[in-house]
């Protein structure tokens, strides 16, 4: 079967920085294929060789059946750009956005005003198609950018960070027709997002990219399955104290400072916790709150990264303490 996208030793250099070291990936047909990482982990570059704004140094990629080098045109015609930064012309309409858009893809003109009626339908911006984009909303100019990315009818949409900046009420409406396009059109989708619980709802499978290398790749519910046990997080301001009073202890299996805590994964959490709490007091560290949960995607992240991911665009960088029992293969 062939891949919707592929990925063969794709490398990309920017002087003596290797950006993407020969990146190996495949996305099937029908997919939502997610890619994470921090800042400088390779995510856009590889994503702009993917969409032919970038050619690679070397290795190779194709993108429904073509080259993205020998066959960038065919590439770019078959393809949707949901760009993170803002890209439409406020000074327009929104369907006069979407005309300026069908024509640059050479959409035929007797096809376009159907087009036009038919995306902004699946957005729910027929009442406001023609108001100038100056008075839309953030989450209004997100749906309307989706709009236009499918209006030449894409067979792979790129989303990059489709939802960041705006509020929880709006992602989830973003993320609701994100998920109706799929199964109503069948389109193969590559998403980068900051938001763990975006991927996670999202996703078939996932990537986690650091160092311009791929990580860890599977199903969000096969990645978070490896790492097994417990977490639980405690928030006190001498957290590495805490992690030096516990290292050692059984059915401690890794601890890492995090912001202002101690997030531990353990065997045994409901066991563990008040032993926990115990060897803090002994040690004279105020517990500021605690909590128990099962592992979730940002856990994930921070275990194959070493770091924690900033929803503001960027990534954060913490001192990890690992006790490891057993590594993750």
């Amino acid at each position: 079967m062939e891949h919707a996208i592929e990925t063969t030793e794709l490398t990309r250099r920017f002087g003596g920085l290797v950006a993407v070291v020969k990146l190996n990936i495949s996305v099937e047909r029908g997919e939502v294929f997610g890619l994470l990482g921090p800042n400088g982990a390779g995510k856009t570059t590889t994503i702009s060789m993917l969409c032919t704004i970038l050619k690679p140094t070397s290795g190779t990629a194709t993108v429904n059946g073509f080259d993205v080098v020998k066959q960038d045109m065919q590439v770019r015609k078959s393809i949707g750009i949901v760009f993170q930064d803002p890209s439409i012309d406020d000074r327009l309409t929104g369907r006069e956005n979407l005309y300026m858009h069908a024509n640059l893809y050479d959409v035929a003109p007797g096809e376009q005003k159907s087009r036009i009626d038919s995306v902004l339908k699946l957005v729910e911006l027929e009442d406001r198609a023609d108001d100038l984009m100056r008075t839309y909303s953030g989450g209004m100019r997100r749906r309307l950018e989706i709009a236009r990315g499918l209006i030449h009818c894409p067979k792979v949409l790129f989303l990059d960070e489709p939802t960041i900046g705006l509020d929880p009420q709006t992602r989830e409406h973003i993320w609701s027709h994100i998920e109706g396009l799929r199964k109503a059109h069948d389109i193969t989708m590559v998403l980068t997002t900051h938001y763990m619980d975006e991927a996670d709802r999202l996703s078939d499978r996932i990537a986690i990219m650091d160092y311009g290398k791929v990580v860890a790749s599977d199903t969000p519910a096969a990645l978070k399955e490896k790492l097994e046990g417990d977490v639980i997080t405690v928030n006190t301001k001498e957290a590495s104290k805490l992690s030096s009073v516990v290292a050692g202890t059984a059915d401690i299996l890794r601890a890492n400072v995090v912001g202002g805590g101690l997030e531990l994964t353990v065997h045994g959490g409901k066991a563990l916790l008040p032993r926990i709490v115990e060897a803090a007091a002994k040690n004279g560290i105020f517990i500021e709150s605690v909590s128990l949960r099962e592992p979730n995607l940002g856990d994930v992240f921070l275990h194959y990264t070493g770091r924690a991911i900033r929803v503001e665009g960027g990534e954060e960088l913490h001192g990890v303490t690992a006790i490891r029992r057993r590594r993750i293969k």
